[in-house]
């Protein structure tokens, strides 16, 4: 081969060397102080002991819900279902003592294959009747058994917002604008009011991670062509409008169920927990050196507690069971890493409790 076609064959070797390098690393770091709490729903008003009776609770999630789930322990599972996990928070474990039977699915099954926020719309408007009848993955009870809760969740991609899109926005588009989200939101709604007998909970998707950038340059020429910026500037102003439209999600006057009639839906703000409370609008519970948005164990047992506590407590206002008043909760569960509520309170104190507001619709 003559020399001149050698030239022209390796000319692009050094461009594919440029378009590898990677630019633009840093950490967005969390903020001196906490940000001031946003309102909430106020459930104080409701018992936090174990409820009276047996409930099913149906947990529709991918990864970063099953190690939410999850013992701490080897990785024993697969689909993320995990009966134990390095990061697990322990959550089954303190639902499980207080009586409750814990049932998931994920990927790999009908139900929980696609969890982003419009395949939602598609989950609750055309497989109700499929949700309610869930035990494990693709299995269903036998006879008329149904769960009574369904708790569920979109990853943490959900929070990588392009923009704010145009109201009122598009419930089935996968493009990450706040509009379309709470268009999705809003769209469950109705399937939700056609089953009063159940508690609906929506978990906030976790929050982006604080390391960003380090991208190779071919990646970030690939985001530029499509309107996403890079590194720091995207990662900030993005988690900016997570924390927008999660406050959105969670706010009881003027969000997502200000106009909801009833009080079989509710929106437990894992993003919060998870972003330390107002720390930071990124992780502040991160792993792999601040790259990897799944928390880490010590993030996810702060979920688990706070969870438990707010599961108790809704279902007795939705009305599942009656309110057992002041029971002391024993904390009668296995040592996990993941201590009950009561024992230990979040590092946070109650902090949030002055800015929420009142629980039961019927109170307002």
């Amino acid at each position: 081969m003559s020399r001149r076609k050698w030239l022209w064959l390796l000319a692009p070797v050094p461009l594919v060397g440029v378009a590898m390098i990677r630019v633009g690393e840093t950490t967005v770091p969390p903020r001196d102080t906490p940000r001031p709490p946003h309102p909430q729903l106020d459930l104080s008003g409701f018992s936090e002991a174990a409820p009276p009776r047996p409930l099913r609770l149906l947990f529709i999630h991918h990864s970063v819900g099953g190690q939410l789930l999850a013992t701490p322990g080897p990785n024993d599972g697969g689909n993320s279902i995990h009966r134990t996990f390095p990061t697990g928070g322990g959550l089954r474990d303190l639902l499980e003592a207080h009586g409750w039977e814990v049932h998931e699915a994920s990927y790999g099954s009908v139900v929980g294959e696609r969890t982003d926020p419009p395949d939602f719309v598609e989950t609750f408007g055309s497989r109700m009747d499929r949700v309610l009848s869930t035990e494990h993955q693709d299995e269903t009870y036998e006879g008329a058994a149904r769960n009574d809760v369904v708790m569920f969740k979109s990853c943490f991609p959900a929070n990588d917002f392009v923009g704010e899109g145009t109201p009122p926005g598009d419930p089935r588009s996968y493009e990450r604008t706040v509009a379309n989200e709470q268009a999705a939101l809003r769209a469950l709604l109705p399937h939700f009011a056609e089953h009063p007998d159940t508690l609906f909970v929506y978990l906030t998707a976790p929050p982006m991670p604080p390391r960003v950038g380090g991208k190779r340059l071919w990646r970030v020429a690939w985001d530029a062509l499509r309107g996403r910026g890079a590194g720091e500037d995207h990662a900030r102003r993005a988690a900016r409008l997570a924390r927008r439209f999660n406050d959105w999600v969670v706010d009881p006057e003027d969000g997502w169920l200000a106009d909801y009639d009833g009080d079989n839906v509710v929106a437990f703000d894992y993003y919060d927990v998870l972003t330390g409370h107002g720390r930071s609008d990124l992780s502040y519970y991160p792993t792999d050196d601040g790259w990897d948005a799944h928390p880490s164990r010590e993030g996810q047992a702060i979920a688990a507690r706070e969870l438990r506590s707010f599961l108790n407590r809704a279902v007795r206002r939705a009305g599942l069971v009656e309110d057992a008043g002041d029971v002391e909760d024993t904390g009668d569960v296995e040592d996990t890493g993941a201590p009950s509520a009561a024992r230990e309170p979040s590092p946070d104190g109650d902090r949030t409790v002055a800015a929420r507001r009142s629980g039961s619709r019927s109170e307002r």
